[in-house]
């Protein structure tokens, strides 16, 4: 009997158990870290990118509106990625994209629509065009978890875990085999004939983050372990409007895109100064203005209005964030929201090709976890909902087909050992905020590298490996921003504020055995 691992229980994780299934009778076990709903996609408010069919054209979606177009989507998001995304891997995500949402629709996924029957879609920053798609105004993560969940569920063939940790890949003859899960206190290994990553981000990488507390960069550390290589790690996303109170819960894009305006504690709207297109600049672009802006005037914080909206809109578009706002003690139709960028999406993660393999036999990675190139040095707004659909879909397909022969990538070695002093979470995330966040500089890039390399985490708890993990990321994505001695997207070196005039070179890297 053949048999897959999926390690994650967000979009990428749920999608590909579900693809597999549906493309043969691999026996599929799903490991949740937490609860099943407890994943960046549950939390996902801005919504999903796709352009959809046009009204001449045949198919079961709906129109989209027009005009856009698969090129138009592409060339948007090859321009956030900051000329480093792989082209091709933006074309698949791109064109794969309607038959993707068609699928997630067979599923049972209500999208939000118009009055006249088709999708209803929305603009947001460094899109051209209207072409995202929204479930319940502002809740479309949940909307499509949900119904992944009861697909999962329900299918005999998926046997999903919860509170279940994977604490390492097992490795064997130069081919991962399984994996070791923690789960009710107790270890085990959990053998397959292919496992894959779907573990998603690392918020816990730094101080201030939209992630829920499960992201602490388990699948990086665990394919780093087993030997698989890593790539473009030190391009990490802040999303610009996290409200500045405990928890940072993410105001979406969606409310810039609706007309939401930036401010400083003056009233003044600033983003003008830095980019022509102000607030619906890329976020590597608002992220960074809003730290410059707050160091040259010594603020903490800036205030996003969207007074001008009008309270009886912003309850209609964005029931979810009116619920949130008015919970944190904010009324926000009368008066801005204080703000602050915070770690949000890691563009780099596990080296794979496009269909989710990565440099050892037998490893997949989908989803955030992965680093296909297709986001390059930012992530265009609302492509990440869709990257977990398209490269799952692509991964099943390659599971199923056992594709030949296995890719190879080169990759510098890098030995890490630890350190004589136990790591304290919050000393790490310290540290990573103050000199590895949105601006870096070599000095304090190399400051945070002698402090990162004197820590070490081995104890055995869940707690305790997650530290681990998260320490590691913090080695891999600093060491990593020492080495790109240019700015580019999501990765802004004050000592190097120039790009390179050539398209930017990848840093893989892999673990030295």
């Amino acid at each position: 009997m053949t048999t897959a691992l999926v390690i994650g229980s967000g979009i990428a994780g749920l999608y590909t158990a579900l693809e597999l299934r549906r493309r043969s009778d691999i026996q599929v076990t799903v490991l949740a870290k937490g609860a099943l709903a407890q994943s960046n996609t549950w939390y996902a408010q801005g919504g999903i990118a796709a352009v959809l069919p046009g009204r001449d054209q045949v198919g079961q979606l709906p129109p989209g509106p027009d005009p856009d177009s698969i090129e138009s989507h592409v060339t948007d998001t090859l321009a956030a990625g900051a000329g480093h995304s792989d082209g091709r891997a933006a074309r698949i995500l791109c064109s794969e994209a309607s038959a993707q949402i068609g699928r997630l629709v067979d599923l049972g996924t209500l999208f939000d629509r118009a009055p006249d029957g088709g999708f209803a879609v929305g603009r947001e920053a460094a899109h051209t065009a209207a072409r995202i798609l929204h479930i319940g105004g502002d809740a479309t993560g949940a909307g499509i978890a949900a119904p992944l969940i009861r697909a999962a569920q329900a299918d005999p063939g998926i046997s999903v875990w919860e509170h279940a940790f994977a604490a390492d890949l097992v490795r064997e003859n130069g081919k991962v085999s399984g994996a070791v899960v923690v789960r009710d206190g107790h270890q085990r290994v959990v053998s397959a004939d292919s496992v894959v990553l779907a573990t998603g981000g690392a918020g816990g990488l730094f101080a201030h983050s939209t992630n829920p507390s499960v992201a602490t960069g388990d699948g990086v550390a665990a394919a780093w372990r087993a030997g698989a290589a890593v790539a473009d790690l030190e391009f990490f996303q802040f999303h610009p409007t996290a409200l500045n109170v405990a928890g940072h819960p993410l105001i979406s894009e969606a409310v810039r895109g609706e007309g939401a305006v930036l401010r400083d504690a003056s009233g003044r709207r600033f983003m003008a100064d830095y980019h022509p297109a102000g607030e619906l600049a890329p976020r590597d672009v608002v992220s960074r203005s809003i730290a410059l802006h707050l160091a040259r005037t010594g603020g903490e914080e800036v205030f996003l209005d969207a007074t001008k909206l009008g309270a009886d809109f912003l309850i209609r578009r964005f029931p979810t964030l009116n619920a949130v706002t008015a919970q944190a003690g904010f009324d926000w139709a009368r008066n801005p929201l204080p703000v602050v960028p915070a770690a949000h999406y890691w563009m780099g993660g596990v080296w794979t090709d496009t269909a989710g393999r990565t440099s050892v036999p037998g490893l997949y990675g989908v989803g955030e976890v992965a680093r296909t190139g297709v986001h390059g040095a930012n992530r265009l707004a609302s492509n990440s909902l869709l990257e977990g659909l398209v490269f799952g879909a692509r991964a099943a397909e390659a599971i199923v087909a056992e594709r030949a022969p296995w890719p190879t990538v080169d990759a510098d070695t890098l030995s890490l050992a630890p350190g004589p002093v136990r790591a304290a979470r919050a000393d790490m995330q310290r540290v990573m905020s103050d000199h590895v966040s949105i601006l870096r500089e070599d000095a304090g890039l190399r400051i945070a590298s002698k402090q990162l390399a004197e820590w070490h985490s081995n104890g055995s708890s869940v707690a305790e490996r997650e530290t681990a993990n998260l320490l590691l990321g913090s080695r891999l994505l600093a060491a990593s921003a020492l080495a790109r001695t240019e700015s580019r997207g999501a990765h802004y070196r004050a000592d190097f504020p120039g790009t390179s005039a050539r398209k930017g070179s990848p840093i893989i890297l892999r673990r030295a055995l």
